[in-house]
């Protein structure tokens, strides 16, 4: 919706529509009962500078790509932003609008980032369509992906994992806060921002609407750091994200995730059925933390229970985080990316970013019926009506997106999903406000036991992703 002069207008119902409303004068905005009528419709509303649409940005570079379309780095070249750096996101409808989950994963990515705002989630600032694609602006994350970080590291020393872990805990607490599982928790889909810190992003996989007592049974995420219960379709909620928590924190710590073999069968095997092992120089504090994470039961799991984020944020492995001072970006990432430019792209994947930027044409458009789907894509962040209103220009934070999944995927059961259905405005939710635990004095982190980093690069291993 847009507020204007205080009334709430619904811009998807003003298409092919046209509204008569009494505004106030400001010149005579203090005579009790004057006021003129004026005529508002889509076009009159949308002839400002945000008339948002390809035309608006400028192809950089590409940074990823997979079977549905690319993302891009892109500078807005005209209107609010002019001459800002923009991730961009574009999906091909006629592949999405074929296959009821992609449409479905598509609505629920796009609802979840215009409602969810949060220093360690992805900002999203315009969305908007043409006849046969979808386009995602993006804040820029231009740290690139927490995986190749990892990447090079080989392994994290336990503060420098306790720091990502921490504000990875924090997005998650938020987004079940307001009823949204992730459970697609992997190192390549922590983005990191120029500052080195994290950013959670692509929401396909997200399920809306889980809260206590609620559960889910789609079969869906990456296989390594899946949780039991979604492999035995036992029904899930938002424990779901606790395990994969704990496999990345495991990740992080020794180089892989617990449970993997050669193939997807015996790799489901061993997360129902193995032995959690652990090398010799993890502390105590992180193994307790790890064993709490990759309970099985999901109710005997830390976080599975009411307290959720705040159980996790009370264990020891956390005691020298301060939450308060981590919420708010006062505390220093381990890693800054060093950076020359605002539209460097060094830390991306050459093999995408060494490719010529190109916008396929749009190959037509869909039929009526199967465009129903798509009905209320269009959307500007508040942040950006607000810099219209006031006149000056709004200053996004420099960054840059995740690089498309092309991983195989497995068969997922059906979900229950009217092609027809169109987009319904998420409402706005509030940013949570969270609060330090009380567990006595902050104290200065110590480093933990001194850890080799294995020779040679981490090889990025194909994590199909079941969607």
């Amino acid at each position: 919706p847009l507020f204007l002069f205080g009334f709430d207008l619904n811009l998807n119902q003003l298409k092919e529509k046209r509204y008569k409303i009494n505004l106030f004068s400001s010149v005579h905005s203090f005579v009790p009962g004057y006021y003129e009528e004026i005529e508002i419709s889509e076009s009159s509303v949308n002839n400002g500078p945000e008339h948002i649409g390809p035309h608006c940005f400028e192809l950089l570079r590409v940074l990823g790509k997979g079977g549905y379309g690319k993302v891009f780095q892109v500078r807005k070249v005209q209107g609010t932003n002019s001459g800002k750096i923009f991730a961009m996101k574009v999906l091909k409808k006629a592949k999405i609008a074929c296959n009821a989950k992609d449409t479905a994963h598509t609505k629920a990515e796009r609802n979840i980032l215009e409602a969810i705002k949060h220093p360690f989630i992805v900002d999203l600032i315009y969305a908007f369509q043409t006849g046969g694609k979808l386009y995602l602006i993006l804040e820029c994350l231009s740290g690139g992906e927490l995986f190749m970080q990892l990447e090079r590291e080989g392994i994290f020393l336990e503060d420098t994992a306790c720091f990502y872990l921490s504000e990875i805990t924090l997005a998650l607490g938020h987004l079940h806060f307001n009823g949204i599982i992730y459970r697609d928790l992997k190192p390549e889909n922590i983005m990191l921002n120029s500052q080195g810190h994290i950013k959670l992003t692509d929401f396909g996989l997200c399920k809306e609407s889980i809260h206590d007592g609620a559960v889910t049974h789609t079969f869906c995420g990456t296989i390594e750091y899946m949780a039991p219960e979604i492999l035995m379709r036992s029904g899930h909620n938002r424990a779901v994200d606790w395990w994969s928590l704990g496999t990345l924190m495991y990740d992080m710590l020794t180089g892989s995730p617990p449970f993997t073999a050669e193939n997807r069968k015996k790799t489901i095997d061993k997360i129902l059925k193995s032995k959690l092992m652990f090398p010799p120089y993890l502390t105590s504090d992180a193994r307790d933390l790890l064993r709490k994470f990759l309970k099985r039961n999901p109710n005997q799991r830390i976080g599975g229970g009411p307290g959720d984020a705040g159980d996790v944020q009370k264990h020891p492995f956390f005691r020298h985080i301060n939450w308060d001072d981590l919420l708010a970006r006062r505390v220093d990432p381990p890693f800054r990316p060093s950076l020359q430019s605002e539209d460097d792209v060094s830390q991306f994947d050459t093999r995408f970013t060494r490719q010529t930027p190109v916008d396929s044409p749009d190959d037509g458009s869909l039929s009526e019926s199967a465009n129903q789907a798509f009905l209320g894509f269009t959307y500007v962040a508040p942040s950006v009506l607000e810099s219209i209103k006031e006149g000056f220009s709004f200053q996004p934070k420099l960054r840059s997106p995740r690089r498309l999944n092309s991983s195989p995927r497995t068969p997922v059961s059906p979900l229950k999903f009217s092609p027809f259905e169109p987009f319904k405005p998420s409402t706005t939710v509030e940013l949570m406000e969270l609060s330090a635990t009380p567990l006595g004095p902050v104290l200065e982190v110590t480093a933990p036991l001194p850890i080799k980093t294995p020779s040679g690069t981490k090889k990025k291993k194909d994590r199909g992703r079941a969607r």
